[in-house]
C-alpha cells in the first residue's frame, strides 16, 4: 500500500509589531501596530498615513542606517535621490526587535517619526492585518507649521481670549480635540487602504461573517 504523501503545512506569515512616535511633541503622540513582515516600505508608508491621520499631501522618506528610501519619482515626474521604497521589504531590512529608524513626512513642516520594531511573531489566525493595536492622542492638522506651529495652534484654540483664537478655529474648520484617539476608526481606515498584497492571506471581515 502506497504511503500517502505528507501534506505540507501552510507557511506561517510572520508579523512585525512596531511602535511609531511623532518626535518633538509633548505629550507624546504614538501608535502601536502590526503589519506582515513581507510588506514593502511603500506599503508601510501607506499604513503610517492611516495610523497617524495624515492625508498624504506631501513628500516623505524613510531614513534607515543612514540610507534614504522614498518614491524615486514624485507625482509630477521629478526624480529624487534615494532607494526606491517599493523595491524593499521589511524583512529584508529588519531581523531583530529593538531596531529603530525614522520616517519623515512633509519636509516643510518637518514631521519626524521614530519607529521601533517591538516584536516578531507568527500571524494570529483571527487577526486582520495591518492593524492598529494601541495609541494616544490625535494627529496634528496638516500644514500647521510643524511641532512648534502645532504648539502655537493649541495655545490659540484653548484660550478664548487669545488674539488668534477665532482665526485658528476657522482655519481648522471647527473644534479640534488633541486628545482624541479612535482605534476603531483607524482600523476601518486601514482596511480601506490599498495594502492588499499581504492581507490577501487573511480573511476579510465580510468573509469572516459568513
Amino acid at each position: 500500500m502506497a504511503k500517502k504523501a505528507a501534506q505540507k503545512k501552510p507557511r506561517s506569515v510572520e508579523i512585525f509589531e512596531f511602535k511609531i512616535t511623532l518626535l518633538h511633541i509633548k505629550p507624546k503622540i504614538w501608535r502601536r501596530f502590526a503589519v506582515p513582515a513581507d510588506s514593502t516600505l511603500a506599503e508601510l508608508h501607506t499604513v503610517i498615513q492611516q495610523l497617524m491621520g495624515w492625508y498624504g499631501y506631501h513628500l516623505h522618506q524613510f531614513i534607515i542606517n543612514d540610507e534614504y528610501y522614498n518614491p524615486r519619482e514624485d507625482d509630477e515626474g521629478f526624480e529624487s535621490e534615494g532607494i526606491e521604497e517599493s523595491s524593499v521589504r521589511l524583512n529584508e531590512l529588519f531581523k531583530e526587535p529593538g531596531f529603530k529608524f525614522e520616517y519623515e513626512y512633509d519636509f516643510g513642516d518637518g514631521w519626524r517619526h521614530e519607529l521601533k520594531l517591538m516584536k516578531i511573531y507568527p500571524a494570529k489566525p483571527n487577526m486582520i492585518y495591518p492593524a492598529c493595536l494601541a495609541g494616544e492622542r490625535a494627529c496634528p492638522p496638516e500644514d500647521c507649521g510643524g511641532p512648534w506651529g502645532y504648539a502655537d495652534l493649541l495655545k490659540a484654540i484653548s484660550n478664548s481670549g487669545h488674539p488668534e483664537h477665532e482665526e485658528m478655529l476657522e482655519w481648522l474648520g471647527g473644534e479640534f480635540d488633541p486628545e482624541e484617539f479612535d482605534i476603531n476608526f483607524i482600523n476601518e481606515s486601514l482596511q480601506k487602504c490599498r495594502v492588499r498584497r499581504s492581507i490577501k492571506k487573511f480573511p476579510t471581515r465580510a468573509a469572516r461573517k459568513k
